[in-house]
């Protein structure tokens, strides 16, 4: 039996994670299966980056685990789960990396949606208000001008 590599992120093969500011929302055939502030982008080589959610942010009670297994020399073994809603889109749609390598430690106990087999992946940008008092005083400087 071959042996499983394992290779660390370097230079020729960047892995980044950082906390997302924005909340993520994702939706399989209409129902929100998960809504977060707490996502973590992990961004990887040339491919597009992927949010991660904390498992208690998602609702596993729409998730069903499945069979399918792989495995990453960067990342470790994978499991993936389906959500039966959404049909033969939603086959193996979730990924998770339950015991993840020490470089990608941070995205223990979180879980990943494929892009293409999701309704949406949304994600809202906190707003930032202008404050009032701070518009008044704009409007009295212009009217001195």
């Amino acid at each position: 039996m071959k042996e499983k590599q394992v290779r660390l992120p370097g230079p020729d093969h960047p892995i980044s994670i950082q906390r997302n500011p924005a909340r993520v929302v994702v939706s399989v055939a209409g129902p929100v299966v998960a809504d977060t502030r707490n996502a973590l982008t992990l961004r990887e080589a040339a491919y597009p980056p992927v949010q991660y959610m904390p498992a208690e942010d998602v609702d596993f009670s729409q998730l069903e685990r499945t069979d399918h297994a792989t495995y990453c020399p960067y990342k470790g073994d994978c499991n993936s789960s389906s959500v039966p809603a959404g049909g033969r889109k939603s086959v193996n749609v979730v990924w998770t990396y339950e015991d993840p390598f020490p470089a990608v430690a941070q995205i223990k106990g979180h879980v990943a949606f494929y892009p293409d087999r999701v309704d949406e992946i949304a994600e809202q940008l906190p707003t930032t208000r202008k404050s009032s008092k701070s518009s008044r005083n704009n409007e009295r400087i212009r009217k001195l001008l």
